[in-house]
């Protein structure tokens, strides 16, 4: 089937790459030219795993291409996908312009009957919203469908090609059957093709990661319970999650979620509650119970200095929101590299894939290592702001020979308090 997708961002660009994976032909849309000028010569802007590989097969096979005409892509595909960024308003609720944006010009480029594909995350109504747009320019017949996506990024192309389960909100039986085909090859062993109305496709994504965002919040807050009581966290994690009504996902306590997610979607389902004369004091209880989580983290510090950074220096692993990412969006890195700025104290860091993007946030605010042992060089402290494999075994001598102060403070709860305590490190978790 010809394809277009339409934003190149890190959905469009996985979508487009797997949907050409199955043999698909697969036009990749986006108004930036020098991003697609890129693209075109296989520099990919993103870090996923796999994904890489995938674009370069797939464009040397001509199945996968990029462009900046809309309106050629339009007109040769069948299916319209529309992978662009909702971002957050300053009040919180969901800046839907790029997709309406989108919307006008697949209206303006219609040729004969087209499925028109929403995966990009927007509140309840927005496909009504497409619809009443679309019909305002054009005659020509389409639907609109809601067929969210729930890729974990670090692992977002195996989610896409070996999905739990993919939801497609459509009330065309038309359009319903056009889906059915295009996500066909990815469930010969089973069907997880669930349907369901438009309306409920489109809360469905939201529902799912304000309750993965709430479990996290949950466990943070039991951990800070732990903490002053004497208990251990990590027992008591282990205690709830072996129990098979809650499992042990997203029950990992730290410094709070982050993403282009979690932080931003919980935010605009308090608004679309609120706007609406429904309650949302759970939500709200996740979202501030996140905010305070890396308030709590950096009073950990403060509280071994005393209060008093000023003029030390903090070795800090990791900056990128999660593992096998490249991505510091809403990261909580941001807020506790800050915070330890501005009380004085000089930072040396290191992230195995977010340098870059730490420099487009930090520029020369702070020291950037070549590696996770040169960060700790002349150290007073280690910090630990992701959860990256190679972080996980480290040499604790190494680490004790650069560190003055020999401390660690762990706001991912990566080692083992007393492997660390062995070495004659100081360990600080949450």
């Amino acid at each position: 089937m010809k394809i277009c997708v339409i934003g190149t961002g890190y959905v469009g660009l996985v979508a487009g790459a797997c949907f050409a994976d199955m043999g698909n032909e697969v036009i990749c849309v986006d108004n930036n030219s020098d991003k697609i000028s890129k693209l075109k010569q296989g520099l990919i802007p993103i870090y996923e795993p796999g994904l890489e590989e995938l674009i370069k097969n797939n464009t040397k096979e001509n199945r996968l291409i990029f462009t900046t005409d809309i309106s050629s892509a339009v007109k040769q595909s069948k299916a319209c996908f529309i992978a662009v960024s909702t971002p957050q308003k300053e009040d919180g609720s969901c800046n839907l312009d790029y997709v309406l944006n989108v919307a006008k010009e697949i209206a303006e480029n219609l040729n004969e009957y087209k499925v028109i594909v929403n995966k990009s995350t927007v509140p309840v109504g927005t496909a009504e919203k497409l619809t009443k747009i679309i019909k305002e320019i054009t005659k020509v017949p389409f639907d609109v469908v809601s067929n969210p996506e729930f890729l974990k990024q670090g692992a977002a192309v195996n989610d896409f090609l070996y999905p739990d389960r993919v939801i497609i909100g459509s009330d065309s039986d038309r359009a319903s059957d056009i889906m059915k085909e295009i996500y066909h090859p990815y469930f010969r062993t089973g069907n997880r093709m669930i349907f369901m109305d438009v309306k409920s496709a489109e809360m469905t994504k939201y529902a799912a990661n304000a309750i993965l965002a709430s479990r996290i919040s949950f466990i943070n807050e039991i951990a800070n319970i732990c903490a002053k009581v004497g208990a251990d966290i990590e027992n008591v994690r282990t205690g709830i999650s072996t129990d098979s009504r809650i499992g042990n996902k997203f029950l990992f306590p730290g410094i709070g979620f982050g993403g282009s997610c979690f932080p931003k979607d919980v935010s605009a389902l308090i608004t679309i509650a609120k706007e609406n004369g429904c309650s949302s004091q759970i939500l709200e209880a996740v979202k501030n119970t996140n905010n305070l989580q890396k308030k709590i983290f950096v009073d950990k510090i403060l509280d071994f200095y005393n209060g008093d950074i000023k003029g030390k220096t903090i070795a800090v692993w990791g900056l990128a929101f999660k593992p096998k990412t490249n991505d510091m969006r809403e990261a909580p890195s941001i807020y506790v590299v800050n915070m330890l700025l501005e009380h004085g104290a000089k930072i040396q860091a290191y992230d195995p894939q977010a340098m870059e993007t730490a420099q487009s946030i930090f520029d020369n605010a702070i020291e950037y290592s070549n590696s996770s042992y040169d960060a700790v060089n002349n150290a007073d402290a280690l910090v630990i702001l992701t959860e990256w494999n190679e972080f996980r075994k480290p040499d604790f001598d190494k680490i004790k020979s650069n560190l003055k102060d020999f401390v660690i403070f762990d706001g991912r709860n990566i080692f083992n308090r007393k492997s660390v305590e062995d070495f004659g490190i100081k360990y600080i978790n949450i």
